[in-house]
């Protein structure tokens, strides 16, 4: 068995990792869309590293577009193999997938404008909607904690990781000539407080790991402080300034962890009487696959379920849908909370909020996850004076404010102690992955502290037989 590594090496976006058995059975742990990297993006998602006609499998661990982004694409260049992944994974990436397609449309226009005004040749979207629709077509549901039968030699076991609906480390099974080979992926690793989602629950043992890093050098705050960091912020600037509060948040996950404080904070009577908008049509969609899936819930949110059926909405809460609704907000005089996407502020309609409000003192910015550092949410979060929004320069004059303890992400020691569920004396390799290179670092030294051994941080391209 082989395994190489394609993406999210030393970086944190574009999880792709091929497995190739000794049967030459080709299998992608993830299919991931690199997000953030500026002009280098474009050829970074279209240089794949494999052939996509000679994959059998994709295992897919959560429906995240840096997990499944390029699925469309590769379906287009004629893979037509499985993506066998959760039932809630399948039903976010419907909406996902197609609206990132629908993305790359739009994006490709804009794009295309501009060259011809420099006298080049037109270019074509990475895929489009409806080559995310057809690719729907080779998805396979599989329900937490049962094994799946790839073949006679292969089998793979989705356990609950807490990230975001439906994510799950997978467990592959390999029967080789040599013996049985164990391969655990974590994909992204959730954390043991998570507002709407059960928590993590150990997975079965495996001879070699490939977990990830994102927060693999920081450390969350407590949540109940989260909680009021965020009320602050809104009595800061709605109630004091009198200004917009905009939350640039994921669309699946964070919003609806975001929605649902807030709702909590609403029935307590604690929430200031402002309109709060949650203007992105895919949190809306994305929304009602989680009222589908309480099967994936906590035991918390079922209980407050009895009470309060709607945990997603409440009086004083909108979700927008229409670009015309859209414009009014920033129409808008008034004091109100704006939760858009996308969480680094990259693309979606969160730009124009930004646009509209971050020259203006009054109106606040809050930062409620990772941003990549080449992304304009980093740029703003590092206190970068001036930034540029759909090719116009504006000054920040906006206040900014960050919590991270709403990421999906676990910090290093939730991490450690999620994966310690794993015999140190049975790894026989830990592989480190998504993350940035200085973050994975600082985790393989933590890891080796906790009595880990044979650790590597694989580079992109880095290959290496199990």
């Amino acid at each position: 068995m082989i395994i190489k590594f394609l993406g999210a090496a030393r970086e944190v976006t574009g999880s792709k990792h091929l497995i190739i058995t000794q049967k030459n059975k080709k299998i992608l742990f993830d299919c991931g869309l690199y997000q953030g990297k500026g002009l280098e993006t474009d050829s970074l998602n279209r240089d794949l590293g494999f052939d996509p006609k000679e994959i059998d499998h994709i295992i897919l661990s959560h429906a995240h577009i840096d997990h499944s982004g390029l699925i469309p694409y590769i379906y287009k260049l004629g893979f037509r193999g499985s993506v066998v992944c959760t039932s809630a994974t399948r039903d976010l990436c419907a909406i996902m997938l197609a609206d990132s397609g629908a993305i790359h449309e739009a994006d490709t226009i804009s794009f295309n404008k501009k060259r011809a005004l420099q006298g080049l040749p037109p270019v074509e979207p990475l895929y489009t909607r409806k080559d995310a629709i057809s690719c729907m077509e080779l998805f396979i549901s599989v329900a937490y904690d049962r094994k799946f039968y790839i073949d006679e030699n292969i089998k793979v076991k989705f356990t609950n990781s807490g990230h975001m609906l439906g994510s799950g480390v997978v467990l592959l099974e390999v029967n080789e000539t040599d013996g049985l080979k164990k391969v655990a992926y974590t994909g992204d690793i959730g954390r043991k407080s998570n507002k709407i989602l059960d928590s993590p629950k150990p997975f079965p043992q495996a001879d070699y790991l490939i977990t990830e890093a994102t927060y693999g050098d920081r450390l969350h705050k407590d949540d109940d402080e989260a909680r009021e960091d965020l009320l602050k912020a809104i009595y800061h600037t709605c109630v004091a300034k009198k200004g917009k509060l905009i939350i640039p948040s994921f669309s699946v996950g964070r919003t609806q962890e975001i929605v649902y404080t807030l709702n909590q904070l609403f029935n307590e009577g604690k929430l200031p009487k402002i309109d709060i908008f949650v203007d992105s049509p895919l949190s809306v969609n994305a929304t009602d696959i989680f009222r589908m899936h309480q099967e994936c819930f906590n035991e918390e949110i079922l209980h407050e379920m009895h009470t309060d059926p709607d945990p997603f909405g409440f009086d004083k809460l909108f979700y927008v849908r229409t670009v015309a609704e859209s414009k009014k907000i920033n129409e808008r005089k008034e004091p109100c909370v704006v939760i858009s996407a996308s969480g680094m502020m990259e693309a979606g309609r969160v730009k124009h909020h930004l646009a509209n409000t971050i020259s203006n003192e009054r109106n606040s910015i809050l930062a409620v996850g990772y941003c990549a550092p080449t992304t304009l949410g980093a740029k703003i979060l590092r206190g970068d004076k001036e930034v540029s929004i759909h090719g116009i320069v504006y000054p920040v004059r906006a206040e900014i404010f960050r919590i991270d303890s709403y990421s999906g992400h676990g910090d290093y020691k939730e991490m450690e102690e999620y994966i310690s569920c794993q015999s140190k004396s049975k790894l026989k390799k830990i592989f480190i992955v998504h993350g940035e290179y200085e973050s994975q670092l600082v985790y393989k030294e933590y890891l080796e502290g906790k009595g880990y051994k044979n650790i590597e941080i694989p580079e992109k391209g880095y290959w290496t037989a199990l």
